[in-house]
């Protein structure tokens, strides 16, 4: 792809007008549809009273966010601080052995936030993993760690385990299935960084140190062993320059980002509007199609969001954690399509590249990409809808891949330098905008259902064609033209042009160089 090819300015402003005069035509539909429809039977479920000086109900159809940052946020912030004194205390005292403190007191919270029995159900994974991983065989890695992850996945497996925690209540669910999933995820990085170690072994405590770093356990993200291993057992714990400025700026950010989305969930019902079916078919084009959009990039913003707290509690205790994931406005492509940048980079790292090696054989493509799925499909649960979704993205990326490679041979390579670098970013732009609603399709169908997908596609695509089929795809073109852009002077930064060198008379042919030397 030719990053830094330019456009006009004039048809960049141009782009740039289209986009959010769209976006925000886009939004007073929602916002008509939100203020209308607040008193009807569905939305009653989930449109709560909010913040009393807004006069208005609040969205809260997300479990998730509510839990975070609403019912249980001051248990999370309690926690969160708790590890973040301690830790720092700690690490004064004795800045060698940190890793070793900061498993102690993941595994003390576990103990007192779900009990004994669920403590010990995670020490017999790790220990018949660990047994795993002494074998030093790759395959049986898999094995053992998928069949342990499909045992909290699969009936009667998980309701058997869900029996070690006694009590109830409201997030033991949550903690349960994400401490129980993230520590076999985790368990199968050590033991495959094991196989790889050529000389003995890691021990059992290195594991448990691993495992049990509390800001990981329950939530994420995935931070793979090796690296976590050698960032915990640094004792050298200087920052480097404005790295603290950086931390702060980040939190006050996300606090920032966490008190805009709350403001819109009074507004725009985004979570709650697709689940009434009989006023979604009543919409217009554009509301589905603004609908459809919202929902990723809230998905995204709650990744963000969420894993930003996490991380920024891991970098004060100077790791190096996961970056969130990439905007959903900036993906136009399926390789670059994920919420959870910790799973993707384990998954890349361990099959994807594993098995893909230099991703030039179309076969090993395939059987890569297939297999990437089939580990991320046992990982969000077997069930419809996941399959649903991970054949369809499976799909897309290796339709996406082969097309790359086709393009990139004679005559299609001739032909797109015959037009110039400009009109070719063009022309990937069309193609870019068809990939960028193949990727919103596909992804609403996890985040929403296959009903309201099903829906948005065929208002979009038959219903809508040709007026609103066109108009939406021209406005994601100019939105895949300002990411293309931008991606144009990311590129300059990251590899800048050398500047041109007159030429002296030694580079130059004799006869030349005589006649500028005299």
């Amino acid at each position: 792809m030719r990053l830094k090819a330019a456009l006009p300015k004039l048809e960049l402003y141009l782009y740039a007008a289209v986009l959010y005069l769209s976006l925000l035509w886009a939004g007073t539909w929602i916002w008509d549809a939100s203020a209308d429809n607040v008193n009807r039977k569905v939305f009653k479920k989930s449109v709560k009273p909010g913040w009393h000086y807004f006069g208005r109900k609040m969205d809260v159809a997300d479990f998730e966010w509510v839990m975070w940052f609403t019912t249980f946020r001051n248990h999370i912030l309690f926690a969160l601080a708790g590890h973040v004194i301690f830790a720092k205390v700690c690490s004064l005292i004795s800045p060698r052995h940190r890793s070793l403190i900061y498993g102690l007191y993941g595994g003390l919270a576990v103990l007192v936030s779900m009990g004994g029995g669920f403590l010990a159900l995670v020490l017999s994974h790790c220990f018949i993993l660990y047994s795993v991983a002494l074998v030093k065989r790759k395959w049986i890695v898999f094995v053992a760690g998928l069949a342990s992850l499909a045992t909290f996945k699969m009936e009667p497996f998980n309701t058997w385990q869900e029996g070690f925690v006694t009590g109830y209540f409201d997030l033991q669910d949550i903690l349960f299935y994400g401490g129980s999933c993230f520590t076999i995820m985790r368990c199968m990085s050590f033991a495959l960084e094991n196989c790889e170690k050529k000389d003995g072994n890691y021990t059992f405590t290195d594991l448990l140190k691993y495992n049990f770093y509390l800001p990981f356990f329950y939530f994420g993200p995935i931070q793979t062993f090796d690296q976590y291993h050698v960032q915990a057992n640094n004792p050298n714990l200087t920052r480097k320059q404005r790295e603290m400025w950086n931390i702060t700026t980040g939190a006050l950010l996300h606090l920032g980002a966490i008190l805009v989305v709350d403001m819109f969930f009074h507004y725009l019902y985004i979570l709650t509007i697709p689940n009434d079916m009989k006023l979604v078919k009543h919409l217009s084009d554009w509301s589905l199609a603004g609908l459809a959009y919202s929902n990723l990039v809230y998905d995204w913003v709650k990744a963000a969001v969420m894993f930003g707290v996490i991380n920024t509690v891991a970098r004060l205790d100077h790791l190096d954690p996961p970056q969130p994931p990439k905007c959903i406005t900036m993906l136009y492509v399926f390789a670059e399509t994920h919420f959870d940048r910790g799973i993707n980079d384990w998954l890349c790292k361990y099959v994807y590249d594993y098995i893909g090696g230099s991703h030039t054989n179309i076969f090993k493509e395939l059987v890569a990409t297939i297999c990437t799925f089939v580990v991320t499909t046992l990982w969000l649960g077997p069930c419809e809808l996941v399959y649903i979704w991970s054949f369809f993205n499976c799909f897309g990326l290796n339709l996406e891949l082969w097309v790359d490679k086709i393009f990139s041979i004679p005559p299609f390579s001739n032909i797109e330098y015959a037009i110039g670098e400009a009109m070719s970013r063009r022309i990937r732009a069309v193609f870019g905008a068809l990939n960028f609603w193949t990727i919103i399709l596909y992804n609403i169908l996890a985040l929403n259902s296959l009903e309201f997908a099903k829906l948005v596609g065929k208002r979009l695509i038959v219903q809508g064609f040709p007026l609103s089929t066109l108009s939406v795809l021209f406005v994601t073109y100019c939105g895949v033209q300002l990411v293309k852009e931008r991606e144009r002077k990311q590129a300059f930064l990251d590899d800048p042009e050398p500047a041109a060198v007159p030429p002296t008379p030694q580079d130059m042919p004799e006869e030349i160089g005589k006649k500028k030397a005299e």
